[in-house]
């Protein structure tokens, strides 16, 4: 197997984004494992986990993603990862979907991963917007956190612990997928 890299990229908005970038991975005869993209406030983001067939393709990668900028406008950024280690068994966690609502406000992302960070939850995906209340008109934020939870974790003092945070941000958190 060869190298691994996680790649992230950013630019203005356009068509052919996605082809600049994941084209010099592919003149580098690099494999897309993973990715996730997504537009932010005009922005088209990439996140991009890939393998590259020659170990030697660090540094062609690197003066490709400067060229990208001066040529392009994107930011590309390039980390080369450890070897992959053999998958580690699920055992041992729950894989769990919190959703949390409320007011838009500073703090929320914070206190919530806070919280489950400090209780040994791990999180493994987290999606987030801010929309419009279709009644009034005012910022929602809602935000869709898929979680790890340790086996051993007591759920009744955890989910007084999570309605303790939405209270103090007053938000409504909900936590499914038993």
């Amino acid at each position: 197997m060869g190298q691994r890299f996680i790649m992230t990229a950013f630019g203005k908005d356009r068509p052919g984004i996605v082809a600049d970038v994941t084209g010099i991975l592919y003149q580098n005869g690099c494999n897309l494992e993973d990715t996730s993209m997504t537009l932010l406030a005009g922005e088209f983001t990439l996140i991009l986990l890939f393998t590259a067939g020659s170990a030697d393709v660090a540094d062609p990668l690197s003066r490709a993603c400067r060229r990208l900028e001066q040529e392009k406008g994107i930011s590309a950024f390039l980390r080369p990862l450890e070897p992959k280690e053999t998958a580690k068994p699920s055992n041992g966690v729950e894989t769990r979907t919190l959703h949390v609502e409320g007011l838009d406000q500073a703090g929320i992302v914070y206190k919530v991963s806070r919280f489950l960070a400090d209780h040994r939850i791990n999180i493994v995906d987290l999606k987030s917007t801010v929309k419009a209340s279709p009644e009034s008109g005012t910022a929602m934020y809602v935000m869709d956190i898929r979680a790890q939870i340790p086996n051993d974790t007591a759920m009744d003092p955890l989910e007084k612990g999570l309605r303790a945070v939405a209270d103090e941000l007053n938000v409504d958190i909900t936590l499914s997928g038993r």
